[in-house]
Order: C-alpha cells, then structure tokens, then sequence
C-alpha cells in the first residue's frame, strides 16, 4: 500500500508545505484540477481569493486502479483518523464492507 496526497496547490506550494508539516508520503500537484474533477471532488469557488480547491477527501484506490473506500467532508477540518482509514481499508481487503 502507498499513501499519496494530492492538491491543486502548485510544485512550489507543495513542497514547501511537505517540508513544514514533515509529511513522510509524496504530496503531488493537480494544478489543473484534472484529478480532483475524474474524482468529482471540486470545490468551485470555496478556496482563497475565490479560486477551485479540492474538497477534503480520503480514497482507497486498489491496485486496479478501483475505488474501494472513500470518506467525504465538507469541512477541511473534519478528516478520517489514520486508523479509521487503515480499519476501512482493512475491512475492504477482507471483504466485509462497512
């Protein structure tokens, strides 16, 4: 399993904010929102100055590129829990869905 994160935030902006929150997983840029859309997870308008964020989101993608566990919020506050994500995904791998 890989852990990812993913924000329409630029190279620049990106790195800077691993380096400060010392993220230990790849945190990529989708500046043009092309991802954050495919998983109908923009928010059009809600960022600073009025600009497309990506709304708060959590995703277990399997390695058939399938989704199988998806936690959605509207406050960028409200995120599932490491070990809530790692119980879900744990349940999907042993087929008892939640």
């Amino acid at each position: 399993m890989k852990v990812v994160g993913i924000s329409v935030d630029s190279v620049e902006v990106n790195h800077g904010h691993t380096q400060k929150m010392h993220f230990t997983f790849p945190l990529l840029s989708d500046a043009d929102a092309s991802v954050v859309r495919r998983y109908d997870v923009l928010h059009r308008g809600f960022g600073p100055k009025g600009n497309d964020i990506a709304r708060p989101a959590e995703f277990y993608v399997d390695a058939n590129g399938m989704v199988q566990w998806v936690n959605l919020t509207e406050n960028i506050a409200v995120r599932a829990r490491p070990e809530q994500a790692l119980a879900a995904i744990d349940s999907v791998k042993s087929g008892h869905r939640d």
